[in-house]
């Protein structure tokens, strides 16, 4: 029982399915698998924007620009979309990543050069990429009617029975747990999440490693704002609007500690899942939103309260046993 205590996962798993027997008990037909599908591609983005959260979070730090992030790179592309449409998909895919590397790289920058709290830095840049998307679009919208058939329908076609959506989602969490459990740089955000300093006489650029983490999640935020925008058909100031709360709660439900450190891509697909659940399952119990907020602040606080008792050191329980002794 206390080696399956200590995976997060598996009890996570657990809530999950424990979940949709409780909803599929009065509506049976949520839990059919084209529902669970349509479930999974509508958490998507938020699954992919977690992980580059955890990136982020793994070494100490935070990034709270990663709404603002999207909801800027989703603007440019559309714009350039409306603008020009004959511009191919995937060279606006490759706009969006590069935008929102970009903006991620200059968070990184002053938290590696200028020594400034990740929390500082990216509250300051929220700030000022949400000014961004005012500033460019003179407070207009785009809407469907000036995006292209294409830009629209790209995110939507269907392969092998899933979206390009949810083959976007996949793809990412299969490529975060290559780097996080396959290289070097993944390695090196454990380390310094664990002990910076000697992560240094490791050999370790500590700066360097969370600018690439800071990177890493604004390219993440970038990608997601083509599809946001794309899937939701529109762009405006308003998009994704206090959505970081949504990527932070997904990554702490799923296990990453905001310790650094610990964590892991399972973990925060599982997470971002269970929010994906929670927000699918209450409307169709007619619960309110009011509820359905306090209920996900409630798992939240559950998760921080399991993740602190996980992380309790258990060398001073023995030191305890050795002076009682």
């Amino acid at each position: 029982m206390k080696g399956l205590a200590k995976h997060r996962e598996i009890w996570l798993g657990l809530a999950i399915l424990f979940l949709l027997v409780i909803v599929t008990a009065r509506f049976p037909r949520f839990a059919q698998p084209q529902n669970l599908l349509t479930i999974f591609n509508d958490t998507s983005i938020l699954i992919m924007l977690a992980l580059g959260q955890m990136a982020v979070i793994l070494t100490r730090s935070i990034d709270l620009s990663m709404a603002a992030n999207l909801a800027l790179t989703g603007m440019v592309v559309a714009m350039t979309n409306a603008a020009f449409p004959g511009v191919p998909i995937p060279a606006l895919l490759l706009m969006a990543v590069s935008i929102g590397a970009a903006l991620g790289s200059f968070n990184g920058l002053l938290v590696w050069k200028l020594n400034i709290p990740a929390i500082v830095v990216t509250l300051g840049t929220l700030t000022i990429y949400r000014g961004l998307v005012f500033v460019i679009s003179n407070g207009a919208w785009v809407n469907a009617a000036q995006m292209g058939a294409d830009f629209i329908g790209f995110q939507r076609t269907v392969l092998l029975g899933l979206p390009v959506l949810s083959w976007f989602a996949i793809a990412v969490a299969l490529l975060f747990w290559l780097v996080m459990t396959r290289t070097p740089l993944g390695r090196s955000f454990y380390a310094i999440g664990v002990n910076p300093t000697a992560s240094v006489y490791t050999g370790i650029n500590v700066g360097r490693t969370k600018f690439m983490a800071f990177t890493i999640s604004g390219a993440v935020a970038g990608l997601c704002g083509y599809l946001w925008v794309s899937r939701y058909v529109i762009a405006s100031t308003e998009v994704a609007s206090g959505y970081e709360l949504t990527i932070i709660a997904a990554c702490v439900i799923g296990g990453v500690s905001i310790a650094g450190g610990i964590g892991t891509v399972a973990g925060v697909l599982l997470g971002a899942i269970f929010l994906g659940v929670i927000n699918n399952a209450l409307p169709v119990v007619n619960i309110s939103p009011f509820w359905q907020m306090a209920i996900s602040g409630a798992a939240i606080l559950l998760a921080v309260v399991l993740n602190a008792r996980g992380e309790q050191r258990r060398g001073r329980i023995i030191l305890k046993r050795a002076e009682a002794a």
